[in-house]
């Protein structure tokens, strides 16, 4: 199991379509992907565990991997955020 925490940086947040790519990107690999938010942990590939966070531009969440592909995963996810997930 590996994480990191990496801060929202797209004006928006993670509101639908930000949280749909978020979901896409977590669903091409076969680790569990979690994300801590808070006091919240949250399923990284269910759009709705994502917009139910309310996660706010800003906001610093920590993304676990877990599973053969943690690696890759992990680092993928953490690009996507830090890119501002296409915004």
């Amino acid at each position: 199991m590996i994480s990191k925490k990496v801060t929202i940086k797209n004006p928006t947040g993670l509101h639908l379509r930000p949280a749909g790519l978020f979901c896409k990107m977590a669903l091409e690999y076969e680790s569990k992907i979690t994300f801590h938010y808070r006091d919240m942990e949250g399923n990284a590939k269910s759009v709705l565990s994502v917009l139910g966070a309310c996660i706010k531009s800003g906001d610093t969440i920590e993304i676990v991997c877990e599973g053969k592909d943690e690696e890759k995963a992990l680092e993928a996810m953490v690009e996507l955020v830090e890119s501002g997930i296409g915004e």
